[in-house]
């Protein structure tokens, strides 16, 4: 995705205008780290108004409620046992697959309450509409003398794609800040999936699978009729759902990341539209096999249409994973030109392989104390170019919504700078720097000095304390001009890496 626009009045670039990160050099003692519960810096809390209370009151006790019908729609269907044996083996796959989406996750994590609400609304909600509506578009095929598999294809796949996709939603409306792109979008649609999922399973899996066994031939027909479901519908086909909703996962990430109304709209609109076709296509394979006996339909469509999808939706995965990691190293040199960070450190955090590498080495030098300090360092400066990415799109039209991005563009950075503190100048295999912007000052063990241009490679990390760099000219508003961040740097590296 590339940048929508410049904001208005170049207020992108007056964001990184800020006072030099040389203003705050780090602690000549060594610190004593931050505390074990101490969480990584995130957006500040907005103030939560009556309105919003209301309605996380409202989505709460929604949640609860349909739990509850859930269970006891599922005990009186299946029995205990049944119920009982479903739930272990729909549950079996759950850890994997929320692993392969959190996996996507890794440069900016999305906090745990929003990864469980999508779950849980996936697996309740979605599931409780979803059921009622299937129920009554049965009744009304057979009323009318058509087959009830009609359902399956005009029915489920408009009413399961657009509640599975409701809970996310809700998200990007009232917590838009927390969404950093598609793969934001693929996390949250995912985990509804596969919430969704597994209750669906545990109805196949304990009704279908071990109570229909069990009544026709006793409780070891049952868990063959079992193990046969598990490895027809988890093993082979588990990915159908969260395949499905991922489509509607892609529109709501590009929305997010949009300043265009219409893209707001139109690319949820199509997501979720994607996402019904193919759940419908899907669900029609087996209704068509069923009804002409020929199973080379199922088996074409599995593998020249659904196969294909699921890798191509892989390969978009991995390369939108790389594309967040490499944002950092595209935005966060404009703040290695207003003095608050080094072209190594930005270099540093472009991939997973240089993020361990800087862990391990905070480690090393600092402990535990410098591991958590390496941690937080990442975590806030992947929100930082979150924040400007997002202010270079436009996505800040109010007033109170750039007064806002600058706060915590403020907060942000100072708690970059207390982050470093921890780790700079403790390595003592490496000499003393200074970085002024354009070399490196170094002092070596003998009491020479030396300048030293950036490596054409940055090595990972040098840490070194931030000179302030010149002030800006004068330029009305209390701001340098627009674009001016100090002495432009010689390119630290080249733009191929």
């Amino acid at each position: 995705m590339r940048p929508a626009g410049r904001a208005g009045g170049d207020y992108a670039d007056r964001m990184a205008d800020t006072p030099s990160g040389g203003s705050l050099p780090p602690s000549p003692s060594v610190p004593a780290g931050p505390p074990a519960e101490t969480g990584v810096p995130g957006m500040p809390r907005r103030r939560l108004s009556w309105q919003r209370a209301l309605v996380l009151t409202g989505v709460i006790l929604l949640i609860a409620g349909c739990a509850i019908f859930m269970l006891f729609t599922l005990g009186t269907s299946l029995g205990p046992e049944a119920l009982l044996v479903g739930t272990a083996a729909a549950i079996l796959p759950v850890p994997v697959l929320v692993a392969c989406f959190l996996w996507l996750d890794r440069y900016e994590p999305e906090p745990l309450k929003y990864l469980i609400f999508c779950f849980v609304w996936g697996a309740f909600v979605s599931t409780a509409a979803s059921l009622k509506v299937n129920e009554a578009g049965a009744d009304w095929f057979e009323h009318r003398g058509l087959p009830e598999s009609l359902t399956a294809v005009l029915v489920a796949p408009f009413i399961e794609e657009l509640t599975k996709a409701l809970g996310p939603i809700l998200l990007l409306v009232f917590r838009r800040r927390e969404w950093s792109g598609i793969t934001d979008g693929l996390v949250y649609c995912g985990l509804s999936a596969i919430g969704f999922a597994m209750v669906e399973n545990i109805l196949y899996l304990g009704g279908y699978g071990y109570a229909s066994g069990v009544e026709q031939y006793g409780p070891a027909t049952g868990a063959q009729m079992v193990i046969l479901l598990f490895i027809g519908r988890i093993l082979l086909f588990g990915f159908a759902h969260p395949l499905f909703t991922a489509m509607t996962g892609v529109g709501l990430g590009i929305a997010a990341r949009s300043a265009s109304r219409r893209v707001r709209f139109f690319a949820p609109v199509a997501g979720l539209l994607v996402a019904m076709m193919l759940h419908g296509t899907w669900n029609l394979l087996p209704t068509l096999t069923e009804a002409t006996g020929e199973v080379l339909i199922f088996v074409s469509g599995f593998v020249g249409v659904m196969v294909p999808i699921f890798f191509g939706m892989v390969g978009l995965a991995v390369w939108l994973r790389a594309w967040e990691g490499r944002l950092t190293e595209r935005i966060l040199p404009d703040y290695v030109r207003a003095g608050w960070l080094t072209p190594p450190e930005v270099a540093a955090l472009s991939s997973l392989g240089r993020r361990h590498a800087a862990r391990a080495w905070a480690r090393r030098v600092a402990g535990d104390a410098g591991l958590r300090a390496m941690r937080g360092y990442q975590f806030a400066a992947t929100r930082l170019a979150l924040l400007r990415d997002g202010a270079l799109r436009g996505l800040d039209r109010r007033p109170v919504d750039r007064e806002r991005t600058a706060r915590e563009e403020q907060e942000l950075l100072h708690a970059i700078s207390a982050y470093r503190s921890f780790f700079v100048g403790r390595d003592p295999q490496a000499p003393v720097g200074v970085w002024d912007g354009r070399r490196y000052h170094l002092r070596f063990p003998d009491g020479s000095q030396r300048s030293v241009e950036a490596p054409e490679e940055p090595v990972v990390p040098i840490p070194v304390v931030l000179a302030p760099p010149p002030p800006p000219p004068a330029f009305h508003g209390g701001y340098g001009p627009p674009g001016w961040y100090g002495p432009r740097p010689a390119a630290p590296w080249p733009p191929h890496h």
